[in-house]
């Protein structure tokens, strides 16, 4: 079967990209109003459906709420909320009044909150009401804040969600749905670096466009599938395709109003009949270590991962309790997922291990030599980068109010993006990511990723997760230090350390073993589960 890409690349361009694009149409308003968008679970398995008709009509009453509060297009109003029904309501108000949403993190510290909402200039910012202290003027929240605080729930000396939604109509002419264009902002998502502050990513109205595209070639979310991406929507895989994809294909998706646990995930697939799962391998990992069983009765079609790369021992897994092999994609919060193991019919491929894919078509992308902006040889390691003249689903053209960090992503020319990934790519095109570029080990002058390392060590039956980093050596510049996660019950012994030091001499090399082995109770993460191994360094 072949698929023509092409075509459809520009099909899609031609709804998201143009001088009339309006994202409350684009998401909502279009689409039949007895259609279900997404199915809320709470953490007792009850639901609730949300129609695309019924979204319209609270978000255009929030929308006029905004209006009154000041909220002008172009504005930013932050979100500190879990995944409700409230949170959609919310999301879509802001962008009928042409608003730019900043997603916040409910496992955020008062700092980062603070951060993210001074470097927006946010106007207003929803919580939660188990998220109002948080808000509250202190050492690191400024007592003379700009921002009015609207609160989802009961709290005191804030605006009241439900109040703000219910005092305005549905006809309300100030909730009316904003056409800006493709051009125009619908969010501003911070990364989380390793190093410096977090910079703020301008999302327009046109990166629908590649997001529906990864929805249906990356992913492939058919009608019939019930579709349920568990991460969460205040970092970029969880925005881009638990809601913002699924609301532009107008398909059903399950939103989880409750905390992660093994055992109900199984009972929320298993209920649901969830048979399109994506989630990060942190999710993966848990699943696996837990001691549930699989239910008999979960029978999944298509199951992926994004966040790190997947380590050989999920997808084993997978293959042998899921029958399915979880597929490893790759992307940024610059850009949306942009390589990946596709499901679609037509572009799917056997899963070569270690591989992150091919490039998602609209997408082109290469691995750059280290020392010249030229294309390496075929495994060869070096930079990977995306060809900018080459890839029309490519969206991302800086940070806002950040000229130096911008052009510090871009080769001299401006042809080449660059991730600030390391990778090869092999003959036949397939990319295979090896760490950031800041996270490499040169070990005597032997170049190291630490995932090759990763990999070895979580084979072991009594590790849960791993990571590697390169730590000062007078002798061979770096050496490697494991921090590893063993499995509840298990002792960490001298003779456990050695016996994965053996493991990886065994299993990938025997210059590369860690010559230290850190047992800790858990790794330092991203919101998006990425693993923070520069606080690994500094903590040693």
């Amino acid at each position: 079967m072949t698929v023509d890409t092409t075509t459809r690349v520009r099909e899609l361009l031609a709804q998201y990209d143009t001088p009339q694009a309006c994202a409350a149409e684009l998401l909502c308003d279009r689409h039949p109003a007895d259609a279900v968008a997404f199915t809320v679970v709470e953490s007792d398995l009850s639901s609730t459906d949300l129609t695309y008709g019924w979204l319209r009509e609270q978000s255009t009453r929030f929308a006029a709420a905004l209006a009154d509060l000041g909220v002008e297009p172009g504005d930013c109003v932050a979100t500190l909320m879990g995944k409700s029904a409230d949170l959609v309501v919310a999301l879509l108000g802001i962008w009928r009044r042409g608003a730019v949403h900043v997603p916040l993190f409910t496992a955020f510290a008062p700092p980062a909150i603070a951060f993210r909402l001074e470097a927006s200039g946010a106007k207003v910012v929803i919580s939660d009401a188990n998220q109002l202290d948080k808000l509250a003027p202190g050492d690191d929240m400024p007592s003379n804040s700009s921002w009015q605080v609207v609160v989802v729930g009961e709290g005191v000396g804030a605006l009241r969600f439900a109040d703000l939604v219910a005092q305005h109509s549905a006809d309300d002419p100030r909730g009316a749905a904003v056409a800006l264009g493709g051009n125009a902002p619908i969010v501003r998502l911070f990364t989380s670096g390793t190093t410096g502050s977090p910079k703020g990513v301008p999302v327009p109205i046109r990166a629908l466009a590649a997001f529906r595209s990864y929805i249906e070639w990356g992913l492939d979310v058919r009608e019939d599938d019930v579709f349920w991406n568990a991460a969460d929507p205040g970092w970029a895989y969880g925005l881009y395709y638990a809601l913002l994809g699924p609301m532009a294909s107008g398909i059903r998706s399950i939103l989880l109003h409750a905390g992660f646990s093994a055992p109900l995930t199984w009972q929320v697939m298993e209920r649901f009949g969830v048979t399109n799962f994506a989630a990060a391998p942190t999710v993966y990992r848990s699943l696996r270590a837990d001691e549930t069983p699989v239910p008999e009765s979960v029978k999944l079609r298509r199951a992926s991962s994004a966040g790190e790369p997947l380590t050989p021992d999920v997808i084993a897994w997978s293959e042998a309790e899921l029958g399915v092999t979880v597929r490893d994609q790759y992307g940024q919060t610059e850009h949306g997922m942009f390589i990946i193991n596709a499901w679609a019919d037509g572009l799917r491929e056997d899963v070569v291990a270690g591989s992150m894919g091919r490039p998602l078509p609209g997408w082109t992308c290469a691995v750059l030599s280290d020392d010249s902006d030229e294309i390496a040889p075929p495994k060869t390691p070096g930079r990977v980068v995306i060809d900018t003249t080459a890839s029309p689903l490519m969206w991302f053209t800086g940070y806002s109010d950040a000229p130096e960090k911008t052009a510090a992503r871009f080769t001299d020319d401006g042809r080449w993006y660059i991730t600030g990934d390391a990778g090869q790519v092999d003959e036949e095109g397939r990319f295979f990511f090896s760490s950031r570029d800041d996270d490499v080990i040169i070990m005597a002058g032997y170049r190291i990723g630490p995932f090759d390392v990763e990999s070895v060590l979580v084979m072991h039956d009594d590790v849960v997760e791993s990571a590697v980093v390169g730590m000062p050596d007078q002798l061979r510049g770096e050496v490697l230090e494991a921090f590893v996660v063993l499995r509840p019950g298990v002792e960490a012994t001298d003779a456990l350390e050695k016996e994965l030091q053996q493991l990886v001499k065994r299993k990938f090399a025997a210059h590369a073993y860690p010559r230290t082995v850190h047992f800790v109770p858990q790794l330092p993460k991203t919101p998006s589960g990425k693993v923070q191994r520069y606080i690994l360094r500094q903590g040693s």
